[in-house]
């Protein structure tokens, strides 16, 4: 990984400061751990006012990020409206990839229909709808507190362990890595007694609109994770915000672009990105995730292209008329096809479900991601493997940049 001296403009975006907070631990561990009574926690700065000018280099990536985004959501964002169905699903599975959760579509589709032999398909289930009503409540021109908070609520609210904070912010001092303790944590947010008043701070420089779009994104997301305000899921309604911002701003009006699958590919340096923000860095994180714009826009280009010609032919074979067709034009929504869909698409008639499903198993349209006899689920072949190509694309090209310029 590379490191580089700030330039000027990042001397100009405020640094955090720590303060000194007690701690007494009430788990069992290490000596230190029980003998350590105080802990260093880190206070960011507020930024509702804060100005940041990029240079000129990233000021042209910045804006050819957002000219790429409003492309893809002017060519493809209407017309095609699976796209919008694969890339929420793709981008909620990213996202929880950060997190270290692992399933595929399959995995997700069981756990829509209730299976939950993977958890963490069940978890991007929960994200991808969190994802999904923050990014469409943005649509109205406002990021607000209280859509912030139901998109958590969503994420966590079956939660075992953190569904009883679901939905608020978090009243306990939390910290990330180190173990049981913050002895050793990697890092140590804000006192929760700050939490209301920096993201208060937080949603006024939501609102703003003199700063570039996809940098106002970039730097919410990490002001956001530094406040972390939450007792779980902070990364994954962090990411959420970034495509929010983008919403509220106008450059995208129905594709929520899946920024997550090019962060995943380089995770460590996601998170050197984040570290350097609390030090005031943040040209090299405003362009990388610039770039990671314009890398997943070209590669939902082509996926949005594939995903066309596919339909096309779908609809002049197996899915040509009568309920096969209605299932065709269902299939344009979402890759995912459940039987209570089924059965409100084809108004209850169990036998032609079964016909209509069989044909196009035995067709190539769908594949059977369930055993039993009841509440089944399918995949769509074609965007099942496409969601998987796109991903595969997207990594290999930041993997690409990556070698080139000696990350």
């Amino acid at each position: 990984m590379q490191h580089t001296r700030p330039n000027r403009h990042d001397r100009h975006w405020p640094s955090h400061t720590a303060t000194t907070v007690p701690w007494r631990s009430t788990v069992r561990g290490p000596r230190a751990d029980r003998e350590t009574t105080a802990v260093r926690a880190s206070i960011p700065r507020t930024i509702a006012g804060a100005r940041w000018t990029p240079d000129t280099g990233t000021a042209a990536v910045l804006d050819r990020a957002a000219a790429a985004l409003r492309e893809l959501d002017a060519q493809h964002g209407a017309g095609l409206t699976a796209l919008g169905g694969v890339l929420d699903r793709t981008e909620a599975v990213a996202s929880s990839r950060i997190e270290n959760e692992r399933a595929g579509l399959d995995d997700l589709a069981r756990a829509v229909v209730g299976i939950r032999a993977n958890a963490s398909a069940t978890a991007m289930v929960r994200a991808g709808g969190a994802i999904d009503g923050l990014v469409t409540a943005a649509g109205s021109g406002t990021i607000t507190e209280s859509s912030l908070l139901d998109a958590h609520r969503r994420l966590l609210r079956d939660d075992p362990v953190d569904g009883r904070d679901a939905g608020q912010y978090r009243a306990v001092q939390n910290w990330i890595g180190g173990g049981r303790t913050p002895r050793l944590a990697r890092y140590v947010p804000p006192p929760p007694e700050l939490v209301p008043a920096l993201m208060d701070d937080l949603f006024v420089f939501l609102h703003r609109d003199d700063v570039h779009p996809v940098a106002q994104a970039a730097i919410a997301h990490a002001q956001f994770e530094s406040i972390h305000p939450f007792t779980d899921g902070n990364g994954r309604i962090g990411r959420a915000l970034l495509a929010a911002v983008l919403r509220r701003r106008g450059l995208t009006r129905f594709v929520t672009v899946p920024v997550a699958t090019a962060l995943v590919a380089e995770r460590d340096r996601y998170f050197w990105h984040l570290e350097r923000f609390r030090d005031g860095r943040v040209d090299e994180w405003v362009r990388d995730v610039a770039i990671a714009v314009g890398t997943v826009c070209d590669e939902a280009t082509l996926t949005a292209v594939l995903l066309d010609e596919v339909a096309a032919e779908r609809s002049i074979g197996p899915c040509a008329a009568g309920p096969h067709a209605v299932v065709g034009r269902a299939l344009a929504h979402d890759p995912v096809l459940t039987e209570d869909r089924l059965d409100a698409l084809l108004h209850g008639d169990q036998g032609t479900v079964d016909a209509v499903t069989d044909d196009l198993c035995r067709a190539g349209v769908l594949r059977s991601v369930t055993a039993r006899r009841r509440d089944r689920a399918w995949v769509t072949v074609a965007a099942a493997d496409e969601l998987a190509a796109f991903g595969d694309r997207v990594q290999a090209a930041v993997r690409q940049r990556a070698n080139r310029v000696g990350w």
